[in-house]
């Protein structure tokens, strides 16, 4: 009971700010190109991380 109390409110917060995050987004003048190439540079990152094993 005692975990119940304490996750049931942070999943609350979490989803709480994912939602208030989603909406902000959808507002706002982003440059898609530019976030979509860091994330890939970041994916790219991973992957070699994980096929070659060094990093």
């Amino acid at each position: 009971m005692i975990r119940l109390v304490i996750i049931l409110p942070i999943v609350v917060v979490a989803w709480l700010l994912l939602v208030k995050l989603i909406r902000d987004l959808k507002n706002a003048n982003i440059d898609w190109t530019g976030v979509t190439t860091i994330v890939g540079f970041v994916a790219l990152a991973f992957w070699l991380r994980h096929v070659t094993g060094m990093g």
